[in-house]
């Protein structure tokens, strides 16, 4: 084997550091191994196990992008790593020995070095073969990888989620909600997301994929994933919450339509509406209207402002007349505006 190596310095060990370093690695490699065997640090393996190790999800999908396998060292068996482990030996002696007496003012500055170092290591003949560590790769090894995707891997965040009535998960990290299609709904989805994009997954199946948008308590929708008619299985729709709220005041009513008319798809508004709703289980049906009607002085339609105004009890404050609005008494000393409009005798 040509025991070609790579070397990168990073801050941390911790998940972004290490996926980067695996990514880096196999396009300097220029190709992927059917197997990777990482050592079993919490960064790649969530639990070691002889029979069964537990892969962090971020490093799965990695390997997934990739189409590669991750098989973790053996707990406390470094000879299941045995030419790594002497790589490191190597390494230490050929590129950290000539680099430790300099002063690096950055991590970039400081791989700058490293990969100059790096080429020479690899570069150089050895004895016993009379060709190069990257001579011996090129020849007998590069041609058992696979080929690189033809997408670097953008490193992901992980969480599962489950899927609400409105067939929509929310990204908390975002404050954003994100479609699925409706049959999914009240599953547990696997969301991956980037800085650019959302993957939604059900069973290791992708069934939903959106542009990332950090638009505060928004909701991204795919029509397609919309029940027909703009229904749900429970028989849910605009016309039931109107109907509700107007059984309870014309007020709330108000508040439940212009809170549908607000959201491009009105099946985006029926969490909302649900809520405002529900809070006459707790306040009541007469402090709820009051509570509407100050939403509507405000014109601010939201389950939280209207929750707030219950919670501080601002529905039952009632507000002094300013200056302005008071009416002027009558009184022989106030001649009032009409005497200023007379023409004069």
């Amino acid at each position: 084997a040509s025991n070609l190596t790579y070397v990168e310095a990073v801050m941390t060990q911790r998940k972004h550091d290490f996926i980067a370093v695996n990514v880096n690695a196999l396009h300097y490699f220029g190709g992927v191994p059917r197997a990777i065997v990482p050592d079993c640090l919490k960064s790649g393996v969530s639990k070691g196990d002889k029979y069964e190790p537990e892969i962090n999800p971020e490093y799965f999908d990695f390997a997934r992008h990739y189409g590669t396998t991750i098989l973790p060292a053996r707990p406390h068996k470094p000879r299941d790593k045995a030419m790594v482990e002497g790589a490191v030996k190597i390494v230490y002696t050929w590129i950290y020995a000539r680099l430790r007496d300099r002063i690096f003012y950055s991590l970039e500055e400081l791989n700058r070095a490293i990969r100059e170092e790096l080429a020479h290591y690899n570069g150089r003949k050895m004895q016993r073969y009379g060709q190069s560590r990257r001579e011996l790769f090129e020849e007998i090894e590069k041609t058992a990888l696979q080929g690189l995707p033809a997408e670097r891997y953008e490193i992901r965040e992980y969480k599962q989620l489950k899927a609400q009535f409105n067939y929509h998960v929310y990204l908390s990290v975002d404050k954003h909600y994100y479609s699925v299609p409706y049959r999914f709904r009240g599953k547990q989805i696997d969301v991956l997301f980037t800085a650019s994009a959302v993957e939604l997954y059900h069973n290791n199946a992708r069934i939903a994929f959106h542009k990332r948008d950090r638009t505060k308590y928004g909701y991204t929708t795919v029509q397609e994933h919309m029940p027909p008619n703009h229904r749900w299985r429970d028989d849910w729709n605009a016309e039931k919450l109107i109907g509700w709220a107007e059984s309870i005041a014309d007020e709330v009513k108000t508040v439940v339509e212009a809170v549908l008319a607000s959201r491009q798809h009105p099946e985006q508004g029926y969490k909302t509406c649900l809520g405002i709703l529900n809070l006459a289980k707790s306040y009541g049906n007469v402090r709820l209207a009051n509570a509407c009607r100050r939403a509507i002085e405000y014109e601010r339609y939201s389950y939280r402002m209207i929750k707030n105004i219950l919670q501080n009890n601002m529905d039952m404050r009632i507000e002094e007349p300013t200056l302005f609005d008071r009416a002027v008494p009558l009184h022989e000393n106030i001649r009032g505006r009409d005497y200023y409009t007379q023409e004069e005798a």
